[in-house]
């Protein structure tokens, strides 16, 4: 018997990274999930190999700021799973610049990917979550469900050459503390985790010329070799993260025992603090 058997979950950007790393863990931990990411390839592989382990998973790709995306999302769980009990808003990226080359549209990005897009797909569960809440009260309890939105710790903190993206993850905060207040009452808990530096291809070290290419405009990503090594020595556990420490962070949250925790902001730093 797995902890998280009979449940349905849906995890964005899972196709990759930390979100691959969640939704292998929810997985295997018996939960069925729909696995997103805006290209097919990674999202196919990543159900493959759930289904490959003897869990269940189906894809839904698409950007999630997409028109109609959320809804589909959600749909998707609905129509494969019959239900939907843990939303994981994981998929981001950074796009980063100093305030005074910081344009227009890369602010408009940081704040769309790290905030609408969660808003949207909560908005979009809200009437399946409140429905299913209503029919298991009439018949005697409500099943207890688990949000989980991705910050990080320069939304606590801030950090310097990242405006957008730390106003976008302080933002999920504001978020996830309100649902907390409004979901209450369908036995929802609303949780966010801060990440700290976790090893992914947004943080690789190498020349720090890397780049991801999203919506025909590339991206730099990644970390120099020297900036990598001075983050990692400033953190405690003297490391940075490996995304299965961060999918082990979400799991948390969604288990049993951590039905009366909400509203809570969990840090996932190995002890780092900006």
């Amino acid at each position: 018997m797995g902890t998280l058997d009979g449940q349905v979950a849906i995890v964005s950007g899972a196709g990759r990274g930390i979100g691959r790393a969640i939704a292998l863990k929810l997985a295997a931990s018996g939960a069925a999930v729909v696995v997103n990411d805006r290209d097919v390839e990674p999202a196919d592989e990543v159900a493959h190999a759930i289904a490959q382990a003897g869990g269940r998973a189906v894809t839904c790709t698409g950007d999630v700021l997409g028109e109609g995306f959320a809804e589909r999302f959600v749909a998707t769980a609905v129509d494969a799973f019959g239900g939907l009990d843990i939303i994981v808003n994981n998929a981001g990226y950074t796009w980063d610049s100093v305030i005074q080359k910081t344009s227009d549209d890369q602010w408009e990005a940081m704040l769309g990917i790290h905030l609408t897009a969660p808003f949207r797909v909560l908005r979009a569960a809200q009437p399946v979550i409140s429905a299913a809440a209503k029919r298991e009260a009439a018949e005697g309890g409500m099943r207890r469900r688990s949000v989980v939105n991705v910050s990080s710790i320069a939304g606590l903190g801030g950090n310097s050459g990242q405006a957008g993206y730390a106003a976008g993850k302080a933002g999920i905060v504001g978020l996830t503390r309100t649902l907390s207040k409004e979901w209450g009452r369908y036995n929802t808990t609303v949780n966010a985790i801060a990440f700290g530096v976790i090893s992914t291809r947004l943080t690789a070290s190498g020349a720090g010329d890397g780049s991801i290419d999203i919506d025909g405009r590339a991206i730099k990503v990644g970390m120099s070799a020297e900036l990598l090594a001075a983050a990692e020595s400033a953190i405690p556990l003297a490391r940075a993260g490996t995304p299965e420490d961060a999918a082990g962070a979400v799991y948390l949250l969604c288990l049993p025992e951590a039905g009366y925790i909400s509203g809570e902001i969990l840090i996932c730093g190995g002890g780092y603090r900006l």
